[in-house]
Order: C-alpha cells, then sequence, then structure tokens
C-alpha cells in the first residue's frame, strides 16, 4: 500500500522528540514519493534540522488552541484537512488516543507504538539486576510503527550535518573555533527527576579535574535560572570553561556547537540524544534508570555507560519516583570513573 501524505505524531518529551529522528529521517529519505508530516510541540519543532524535502513539521498547541477533547478534535481537522491518508502514532498517550479515534473515524489507517509497558513494568518491579534483560529500544518501536504501515527503510541516520561539522559560524559569538590539539568535552549534568542527576558537588569534582587537564576545554548545558546560576559558577571558578545557560541561544547554535565535541558527558537526559543526533560519543551516567529499558542514545556504545550494579536498579524507567532507600545510592559513582572514561576515550581517539 502507498500513501501520499503520512501524518507522524510524537508530541513530547524533548528527548524521546529527538530520538523519533533517527528513523523519521531514514524513513523519509527511503521513500521520497511519500510526503511526511511531524506534529510536535514548538520547542522540539527546531530539533529537526536539515530534515529532508519530504518531511513537513507542524506545531501543536496543546495548551492553547488544541487543549482538552474540543482542542484535539480540532487540531486533527486541521490535520485531515492537508489530506492526510494515514496516521504514525509514535506516542500512546491519552492526547494521541483522542486523535486516533477521529482519524479512525474519517477511515483514515492508522498504526500505533508498542512501548511495551507490561515489560517495563516488570523490570522495575524485580529489584534484580541479574534478571534483567535488554528491551527492545525506542528506535526499534518507532520503526516498527512504519513498518506496520508497509514502509521499508534501512536505519541508516548519521547526524543531522551530515558527513560534516555544524558550521562554526553560528556559534563564533561564543567561543573561538577549535584549535589543533585541543579537546572539546561537554557537560550536561541535568535532567528531569532527581533519580537521574548525579549529585552537583560530584560533577563539580568532575569539570575541576577534566578542566585541569592539558587542552582541554569545556562547554556547560543547562537552561533555567537555577541551572544557569550553578553553571555560571563552576565557569568563573575553573579555567577553559564555557557555559551555555546565560541565555536561550537555540537548537541550531548549540547543537551546532555540539558537533564538534570530542565527547559529552551526561544524564540519561535529552542531552544525551541531541549529542547523539551529531555523531558525539557520551558517557552517560545512569542512576534510578537503566539503559536496558531502550532508551540508550542512537549509536551509543554501551562500553561508555556509567552506573552502578544494585538489586534495586532500575526503579523506575523514567526516574521519576522516589527512593525507596531515601540515599539514592545508585548515584553514589566515584567523579574518577567519569573522567576516567573521557579519558580513554580521549587516549583511544589520539591512536586513531
Amino acid at each position: 500500500m502507498s500513501y501520499s501524505k503520512v501524518l507522524i505524531v510524537r508530541l513530547s518529551a524533548l528527548g524521546d522528540v529527538a530520538m523519533t529522528i533517527p528513523i523519521v529521517y531514514s524513513v523519509c529519505r527511503a521513500n521520497p514519493d511519500t510526503t511526511f508530516v511531524m506534529l510536535t510541540q514548538k520547542v522540539a519543532s527546531q530539533l529537526f534540522l536539515q530534515a529532508p524535502r519530504n518531511l513537513q513539521v507542524v506545531v501543536a498547541d496543546v495548551k492553547g488552541r488544541h487543549k482538552g477533547i474540543g482542542g484535539l478534535y480540532e487540531l486533527a481537522k486541521e490535520m485531515r484537512a492537508l489530506s492526510i491518508d494515514a496516521v504514525a502514532d509514535l506516542h500512546d498517550v491519552l492526547r494521541t488516543k483522542f486523535l486516533r479515534i477521529f482519524f479512525k473515524m474519517w477511515g483514515i489507517r492508522v498504526a500505533v507504538i508498542d512501548k511495551g509497558r507490561q515489560e517495563k513494568k516488570q523490570i522495575t518491579a524485580r529489584h534484580k539486576c541479574e534478571a534483567l534483560h535488554p528491551l527492545r529500544t525506542s528506535f526499534e518501536r518507532y520503526g516498527e510503527v512504519f513498518t506496520a504501515l508497509g514502509f521499508k527503510f534501512t536505519p541508516d541516520f548519521g547526524s543531522l550535518f551530515g558527513t560534516e561539522k555544524g558550521d562554526e559560524g553560528l556559534y563564533s559569538h561564543l567561543t573561538p573555533p577549535k584549535q589543533p590539539g585541543e579537546y572539546w568535552v561537554g557537560i550536561a549534568p541535568f535532567a528531569k527527576h532527581e533519580g537521574k542527576i548525579y549529585p552537583l558537588d560530584r560533577m563539580e569534582n568532575v569539570v575541576a579535574k577534566l578542566a585541569a587537564e592539558p587542552h582541554v576545554k569545556l562547554f556547560l548545558f543547562g537552561s533555567g535560572e537555577r541551572e544557569r546560576d550553578i553553571l555560571s559558577v563552576w565557569q568563573e571558578r575553573y579555567p577553559h570553561v564555557t557555559s551555555l545557560a546565560d541565555k536561550r541561544h537555540g537548537f541550531a547554535i548549540e547543537l551546532a556547537l555540539m558537533s564538534h565535541l570530542d565527547v559529552m558527558v551526561s544524564m540519561d537526559s535529552a542531552n544525551m540524544h541531541l549529542a547523539s543526533l551529531v555523531a558525539v560519543p557520551v558517557v552517560s551516567v545512569w542512576g534510578a534508570t537503566h539503559p536496558c529499558c531502550g532508551f540508550l542514545g542512537w549509536h551509543q556504545s554501551e562500553a561508555n555507560v556509567v552506573q552502578l550494579s544494585l538489586d534495586c536498579r532500575p526503579c523506575s524507567i523514567f526516574g521519576n519516583k522516589p527512593c525507596y532507600r531515601k540515599d539514592y545510592a545508585c548515584l553514589d559513582i566515584a567523579p574518577a570513573v567519569i573522567v576516567e572514561r573521557v579519558k580513554n576515550l580521549r587516549a583511544r581517539a589520539s591512536q586513531a
């Protein structure tokens, strides 16, 4: 079955929308005769840089005119007016369930993601590391939706910038171009939930140790007033450190700079996925969550994952559940472990 125009729905969160890009771009490029319409929220819509020609991005205002069942019905009518003839629901939440009802009512074919909710519930209920087994990744689950609609494709995404790096001119007001011999390290110490945030005093220790390394330049990623204040202190306290949290620079600028990093140190958070979109290796730090649940970044190596083997991990899929032990022992990781992982990557890169 062939389609003229396919609606893709993934409304939030930022990291999950970022994870759709490798699959969506691969599907678009493998099916140039079909137009794909990506429906997402405004902030996430800015991620789709250098998109395939047959991909359009449209914004849903779920907190405004598309709020509630009535607003969702209006949104569905707007999408129907675009002559949509199939829908790929990559979200499967209450909002998209209502959208699916409307589309099915109009005879439009719909395929929906299998999130594996029961499998994930069983993993977080076991509390036994030896019983863990890798679940299908989010990338595989996204791909299955398009396969269900009859699309053939190979997941061959490399980077938002193809075989190149982002334009240095976009971030020239933030830092000079990388000099020969410099090693650029990104640090993204924050996440949405406490169970995914490495203790900030320990992360500052990581920053201090890396800033003391020869020819290393650090870039700190964060947003919001609290994060800005913390990263500003680190910038002032240590040499060769630049915070990008002073204002919103926009994804075009931050992703361009990020593409020139040699490594990103990140939590299980959106920044892990953003770095993955520009083919940067990530040393990812995991606490309450676990990469076996399928959320490791695109083409990231498990060898760069930093985590502890505890019977209580993972206790949460998204890190939003409070620690039942009250001590977040899962994040009791020595800063030297993270620093050493970065140094190992640097050593391997120098030998390549």
